[in-house]
């Protein structure tokens, strides 16, 4: 599209619109300046996917606010709207299921909701799933009987008098059949809410003081009922882990991410205990840094909810103090938000990625869990690549090193589209000094490749596992990297294809080709090239870290009487790092090395 006149955009907050020739809105985005925001979609400097939005626009629409939260706001409302394609979406674009009690009915009931809350209701959550909130649901029903049926159902049986096996197994207190003061129904639901707010000791003691009372006056069957229903009460609150000693509300969000897609977990705490579970897979059809991203998921998590006093994340959003306004707007109170720097918080934070990290592990692996999804992967590799047949072995190789020191290589394995890790190989480069991360690739492949052909020399039933070459060796980098690894397959006189994966844009750099191959977002070949890159990525990084530990771990060992090659590796498996070992008592030490032995290393671990 041509680019607007100097006068068309107006200096001054709002929301922008790019729109296509049949009028269909691409990309919303807001600003405080439009003139100077819209004017950088046409600089040079654009990244491909950006540069692809802007070739497709033929239009672009302004909409003026009154301010940059405003604008925000504004931005949210018409991305839900129009649903732009070049705009950040999760995956699924669902809305979480939350447990509702819908309190402005004659007797409330308690119920699995999604989308637009509704006045009038009480909402806890969210939940990663409905089934969960069931789960716990059921569990709470014999403390706390209100119903759970439609409302259909409830006139249906307050027409015919009976009620539904709910009531006759003790989960609901009759209701429909006037079984149950409208008092003590109240107090039900006030006992649910109460505890899914995370203020459960209330319950718990009240409970405890009726069994107790109950056993004193030698009414044992009410005081086994009462103990079921503290059991079940008990069981319900386990799963609620606790978050903070005091009693305070926040929401934690954690990413993981790569250069397409990102994983996003949200875990609420509510009077300090974690009261709901969120998580999303993100899309990223915007090129964006995490700071920006994480903007992004305020936006979707907060754009229909009200957030709590405080949310944590793991980086501050560009225009934080934009944020923190939008925040403070929608919930009609201050907001915090930060990054948690010490105590529970920052432990809370590390659960966090680390679900975000599972979360994200698990959605790669579902989509090459499916063998019709890897074929159509490798025959996408062999298109975008120009193969002369599907690679149904690839291997990948990543350089792993700090300042030129435990410079290390990996190889990782992928056949038929899945990992092969009985075949994953380590290098320990020996013969790079310094940095040099290209010479060490060279060094790598070259000890691999040679590793081939004396294999190939050996009859059929002698050979071992590295006996045949690849279909695609893929090397984690740009041209550099790529020239090293198509010199070692010309020096030794190998055949077979060489591809370079750089991590800016998923480039795929091949020989003799000027510029690099962009493989449009979607396809599955980028996918699986990028899984198996990142593998290799691990892999090294792992080993990079074991080798580390192993002089950090000798380093501190030296000296110490007894302490022999085999002991040394039995400590640095058992706990695993410096800091462990150190936190470690003299008897824990014990069950790995004889007692006088322990008993030294712990005087020279601690400075005696």
């Amino acid at each position: 599209m041509r680019r607007p006149a100097t006068d068309e955009i107006p200096d001054a907050p709002g929301a922008y619109l790019f729109r296509d020739r049949h009028g269909a809105v691409l990309y919303v985005g807001k600003a405080k300046s439009l003139k100077k925001r819209v004017g950088t979609y046409f600089s040079r400097d654009l990244s491909s996917r950006t540069q692809m939005m802007v070739d497709t626009a033929d239009s672009v629409d302004v909409i003026l606010t009154d301010n940059e939260v405003a604008a925000l706001m504004l931005e949210y409302n018409l991305i839900q709207k129009h649903k732009p394609r070049f705009n950040i979406r999760l995956r699924d674009d669902k809305s979480y299921p939350y447990l509702a009690l819908t309190t402005s009915e004659e007797w409330p009931r308690a119920t699995v909701m999604r989308g637009k809350r509704h006045r009038g209701n009480r909402y806890f959550g969210p939940y990663a799933h409905a089934y969960a909130i069931r789960q716990t649901l059921d569990l709470l029903l014999r403390t706390f009987p209100v119903r759970t049926c439609t409302n259909e159902k409830f006139k249906r049986h307050s027409a015919t008098g009976r009620p539904c096996l709910l009531f006759h197994i003790e989960r609901c207190s009759g209701p429909c059949i006037g079984a149950v003061t409208p008092e003590d129904y109240s107090r039900h639901l006030e006992g649910l809410a109460e505890f899914l707010s995370g203020r459960s000791d209330g319950v718990v003691e009240s409970l405890r003081a009726e069994m107790a009372e109950a056993a004193e006056s030698l009414e044992y069957e009410r005081a086994a009922r009462v103990r079921d229903r503290l059991a079940a009460v008990e069981k319900a609150l386990s799963r609620q882990e606790v978050a903070s000693t005091r009693r305070e509300d926040f929401d934690v969000i954690a990413l993981e991410e790569d250069d397409l897609e990102a994983a996003m977990v949200l875990l609420a705490v509510r009077n300090g205990r974690v009261t709901g579970r969120a998580t999303s897979i993100v899309d990223k059809v915007e090129d964006v840094t995490t700071a920006e991203l994480i903007g992004r998921m305020l936006q979707l998590m907060y754009g229909d909810e009200t957030p709590p006093p405080e949310v944590l994340v793991q980086e501050l959003p560009d225009d934080a103090g934009l944020w923190t306004a939008w925040l403070g707007e929608r919930r009609n109170a201050a907001v915090g938000l930060r990054v948690p720097r010490r105590g529970s918080k920052v432990r809370l934070m590390e659960t966090a990625r680390t679900n975000a990290r599972e979360e994200f592990a698990r959605h790669r692996l579902r989509r090459a869990g499916d063998h019709n999804a890897r074929a159509r992967a490798l025959r996408s590799i062999q298109e975008e690549l120009d193969l002369p047949e599907p690679p149904l072995r690839i291997e990948a190789y990543d350089i792993s090193t700090i300042q030129g020191r435990h410079t290390v290589g990996s190889m990782v394995v992928m056949e038929d589209g899945l990992p092969k890790r009985s075949q994953y190989r380590r290098f320990e480069i020996r013969g790079v000094t310094g940095q040099d991360d290209f010479a060490a690739m060279e060094e790598m492949l070259t000890r691999r490749f040679r590793a081939y052909l004396e294999e190939r020399e050996r009859p059929v039933e002698e050979r071992g596992k590295f006996a045949y070459p690849p279909a695609l060796v893929l090397v984690d980098g740009g041209a550099g990297q790529l020239g090293r690894a198509v010199k070692v397959v010309s020096d030794l006189g190998i055949e077979v294809p060489v591809a370079g994966l750089a991590k800016r844009m998923e480039e795929v750099y091949l020989p003799g080709r000027p510029e690099p191959v962009r493989i449009p977002r979607g396809r599955d070949a980028l996918y699986l090239l990028q899984q198996i890159r990142d593998e290799a990525h691990r892999f090294a990084i792992t080993y990079h870290r074991t080798l580390r530990g192993r002089e950090m771990v000798d380093s501190a060992l030296d000296g110490v009487h007894g302490l022999g090659p085999m002991r040394r590796q039995a400590l640095l498996k058992r706990f695993g790092s410096l800091k462990r070992l150190g936190d470690a008592t003299v008897e824990e030490l014990g069950e790995v090395v004889p007692a006088a032995v322990a008993e030294e290393l712990h005087r020279v671990l601690h400075g005696g």
